[in-house]
């Protein structure tokens, strides 16, 4: 899997075939990537923690997970998986097109699940032991792992099967959640912001630039996003270049002056600084030490 295209903010890897739109594969933090910045895509998925511990956030709100735990992600939710303190963590993304349940047709079933995929239904995001069907949801998880690790001619129509089971626990049982979500403009703001950096980061950057996006004041913008993401906007957008650079570093053969002009630092002393700060090596040694 591309690390790069992984970690775009609006995500538009093509993660599904147009025949059978769902894919599953294992991924650990920080072993394959330090984290995995905020990003959205169309498809639904399903985080499910194999080991260790971690954070998600889904619409800005955070969750600690461990495992055995789940997570739904919503088609268009931002969402961001995190290290947490020096734990490392395994997990399992499962991703599908709604599509493949006749979720937007105009039979009974899509019309059932169109609710829960358009966020109309309350449901929790991190799903554990204290659910009342946490363990037949485990077990619907469970039966399409083994399935996609056989096989067997026709096994999509149990997948398929299996996710319709999952999709009506959800369903029947969404009243029960009682966790609250951020206003929807502003993360649709954020949105904003965050496809203006994927799309500019190489370039230079102000914070007058960020604010023009969402038609904030610099001041105001300023405070909305020290309040929704935890951190100054120069110091994010600081952060997102180092880690573009760092996975640069191991997926070219660019000097080191190139990757950092390609990632918006205009001084390469500075860029040197900075990316020994965030990671406690050099560029040359991350270099080094990763690929041997």
């Amino acid at each position: 899997m591309d690390r790069i295209q992984y970690e775009t903010y609006h995500e538009n890897k093509a993660h599904t075939t147009p025949d059978f739109p769902y894919n599953t594969y294992i991924c650990s933090i920080p072993l394959d990537f330090p984290e995995v910045s905020a990003h959205w895509h169309s498809e639904a998925e399903l985080i499910v923690i194999k080991k260790g511990q971690g954070t998600v956030a889904v619409d800005l709100i955070s969750y600690d997970v461990t495992e055995g735990n789940m997570i739904l992600i919503l088609p268009g939710q931002l969402h961001s998986i995190h290290q947490r303190a020096f734990c490392e963590m395994e997990y399992e993304n499962i991703l599908f097109d709604p599509a493949l349940l006749g979720a937007g047709d105009g039979d009974l079933c899509g019309r059932l699940l169109q609710p829960l995929f358009t966020g109309q239904l309350r449901h929790p995001v991190r799903m554990d032991e204290q659910l009342p069907y946490y363990k037949e949801a485990c077990a619907c998880i469970e039966r399409i792992d083994r399935l996609c690790s056989e096989r067997k001619h026709g096994y999509q129509l149990a997948v398929k099967g299996n996710l319709f089971s999952l999709m009506y626990l959800l369903v029947t049982h969404h009243g029960r959640c009682t966790e609250k979500s951020r206003k929807k403009r502003s993360i649709e703001k954020v949105k904003l912001i965050l496809s203006y950096i994927s799309e500019n980061y190489a370039q230079r950057i102000t914070i007058e630039d960020a604010a023009g996006v969402c038609y904030y004041s610099k001041s105001h913008f300023m405070k909305f996003f020290k309040d929704t993401m935890g951190e100054g906007f120069i110091q994010y957008l600081n952060g997102y270049r180092l880690r573009i650079a760092a996975q640069l570093l191991l997926s070219t053969g660019d000097t080191i002056l190139d990757i950092a002009e390609k990632t918006g630092f205009e001084n390469l002393s500075y860029f040197n600084r900075a990316f020994k700060s965030r990671y406690g090596l050099s560029p040359g040694q991350y270099r080094k030490q990763h690929l041997s």
